[in-house]
């Protein structure tokens, strides 16, 4: 029989698999014993020599290096952290994740919103029940279904729109305990600051995305939901990832505060999905045609009478480029040239701006205009009018 030997792999010896014999010179009785005690001799001198050796290190590790010693361990005690339940937490963080306690806390007040032809959001507006959102998710629709936060569904009244603006009410009809929404107005927000999109994309209710304000007062040009008339809003635009169905929902901000409704993604055209660029009505307009629609206001846009363009070079603004006979910029004594810098104080950066600004305000209010004229600057105020009375 063959038997296979296996040597230590340290000592690199090749492998074999026959059996060997060694042969070793047969030794006296004497001489093993004389080995015997040999051996016991060598082994006490050496347990000897190696306790003095020990003691000699010893001896000189602690006379000389007891300094370094003592440092190192202060080193590595410092860099360990006790975790402790008591320990206290700084203020202007809030939290160790800011956009789950931003879920928690808003979650509550947004709600799915089911119409014949598909799905949208809403948010919580008055303990009451009532419900914002976007004109074009509940378009052409008296009533519709809402689920809330909690899985429950409810019916809703559609009580009013504003297709210019893109924005809507609905009142819930059932009897229920309502956690509103706080909001927060547009002069809070900071560009690159945390938001937070709250909504039911394709459906998905209470999803949750975030990303950073990416700009403010963003001019965008878009239709009004009704009759395709082309208008522009300014709107606050948000890289949180915003698809179909969050329209509605909220974009909130590192309080727990809404500070928009989501409403609108930019697209190549190819991709119908979130390129990172999205678009939410700021809280200012909201709060302004929810009055409008809940006292029974009109909701008629202003009318100034100019037609401008941005200028090529040289200071932001407005020109102008032609002045509307009759009109009320023909009435204050607009000028073509004149550069309009600011609107009641607020710079505006162009053309699409302006006009925002202009149709988001009703007929009849006064504002303050700001413009540049022959390199001075004065103002002028402009009893705005309505552009019906101009077609």
């Amino acid at each position: 029989m063959r038997e296979n030997h296996y040597w230590p792999s340290d000592q690199g010896a090749p492998y074999s698999n026959s059996a060997r014999q060694r042969v070793y010179p047969r030794r006296s009785g004497r001489d093993r014993i004389q080995s015997r005690q040999s051996r016991k001799y060598l082994l006490v001198l050496g347990s000897l020599l190696v306790l003095v050796t020990g003691m000699l290190i010893g001896l000189i590790i602690n006379s000389g290096d007891s300094n370094q010693a003592s440092d190192t361990s202060a080193d590595i005690a410092s860099q360990l952290t006790i975790s402790s339940e008591n320990v206290e937490r700084s203020s202007s963080t809030g939290s160790d994740e800011p956009v789950a306690s931003v879920a928690e806390t808003v979650a509550p007040s947004v709600v799915r919103i089911d119409t014949a032809t598909g799905t949208g959001s809403g948010i919580i507006y008055d303990n009451n029940g009532s419900v914002v959102t976007n004109a074009h998710v509940v378009l052409g629709a008296d009533t519709v279904e809402i689920q809330l936060a909690d899985g429950t569904r409810a019916t809703g009244k559609v009580l009013g729109s504003d297709p210019a603006v893109d924005i809507a009410i609905v009142q819930i009809q059932e009897n229920l305990n309502f956690r509103k929404a706080t909001f927060a107005t547009l002069d809070t927000i900071r560009v690159g600051q945390l938001a937070v999109a709250i909504g039911s994309p394709f459906g998905l209710e209470q999803s949750v995305t975030a990303g950073i304000v990416s700009a403010v007062n963003r001019a965008v040009p878009t239709l009004n939901v009704e009759n395709g008339s082309r208008t522009v809003l300014e709107m606050i635009q948000t890289d949180a990832p915003i698809n179909p169905g969050n329209s509605g929902g909220a974009l909130v901000d590192r309080q727990g505060r809404v500070v928009g409704m989501n409403t609108l993604i930019r697209t190549d055209g190819n991709v119908e999905g979130n390129l990172g660029v999205g678009f939410a009505i700021p809280t200012d307009t909201i709060f302004l045609v929810t009055e409008r629609l809940a006292n029974g206001l009109s909701l008629e846009n202003g009318f100034l009478g100019i037609s401008g363009q941005d200028p090529t070079l040289g200071r932001a603004g407005a020109l102008v480029i032609e002045v509307v006979p009759n009109s009320p910029a023909d009435q204050s004594g607009l000028q073509q040239g004149d550069l309009i810098i600011n609107v009641d104080g607020s710079s505006i950066l162009g053309m699409s701006e302006l006009a925002a600004r202009i149709r988001l305000t009703s007929p009849g209010t006064e504002i303050s205009l700001g413009l540049l004229r022959n390199g001075e600057e004065i103002s002028i105020a402009v009893v705005l009018g309505s552009l019906g009375n101009f077609q």
